[in-house]
């Protein structure tokens, strides 16, 4: 392992049985077909359940619709990145030229989609009581507080809220389509809501801007049909 992956595994508190798992973690599509899209896909469930688990024990009092609150704060893209950057990743991430030139090492949207991809190398290395023990500490020094319930609602969160007060599952959510090249991609993402059999399509920069314009465009539609 080179000296910044090892040095990255130190500040993870977490040492890899299968090294590559961290390499590909920290190597982004423009950099080689052997990216972590894939890990980031499952680290992102990873952290949502290991941040729930965390907010279930630190705020025992709140209500489920202020506890999905405060986890939306927690999961959203500007933490991440503040916690990716702590972490260093953008010392050790991997990128393609064209990508690293445009200032890719500093973009959050990548950040942040490289946390979960460590976090979904752990998972794979060592299970999930190693990747939430990550997760633990990762967040041991951020600030969690009912009050963060607050903050304005994005639109991944308030249809998962919508959809929760009617006593529906969660959305679904598909890459259906990139377009562009590796440095300058739009993500075509689709959000579903299989039990009222609706569809809806949402174009953005990064797979969490495509999933917050396909949820968008979902309330407008979901608003529009039915009732409060």
């Amino acid at each position: 392992m080179e000296p910044r992956l090892s040095e990255l595994q130190a500040r993870l508190q977490h040492t890899f049985s299968d090294p590559q798992l961290l390499l590909r973690a920290t190597t982004h599509r423009s950099f080689s077909a052997d990216h972590n899209e894939r890990l980031e896909f499952l680290g992102d469930s990873v952290l949502n359940l290991a941040v729930a688990s965390l907010l279930y024990s630190r705020l025992r009092d709140q209500p489920e619709g202020d506890l999905s609150r405060v986890r939306a704060n927690l999961v959203k893209q500007d933490t991440l990145h503040h916690l990716s950057v702590q972490l260093g990743l953008p010392d050790v991430i991997r990128l393609g030229e064209g990508e690293a030139r445009s200032g890719g090492q500093k973009r959050p949207s990548i950040l942040a989609d490289a946390l979960e991809a460590v976090i979904g190398a752990v998972y794979l290395d060592a299970g999930y009581g190693a990747a939430q023990a990550l997760v633990h500490r990762l967040f041991e020094a951020v600030q969690i507080n009912p009050g963060m319930q607050a903050a304005a609602k994005d639109p991944k969160t308030e249809l998962q809220e919508w959809l929760q007060g009617r006593k529906m599952k969660l959305p679904e959510y598909r890459v259906v389509g990139t377009l562009g090249a590796a440095h300058k991609q739009t993500f075509d993402v689709e959000c579903e809501v299989p039990e009222l059999g609706a569809t809806e399509r949402g174009i953005g920069a990064s797979r969490r801007a495509g999933e917050q314009a396909a949820a968008a465009a979902m309330l407008i539609n979901l608003k529009a049909k039915h009732t409060s």
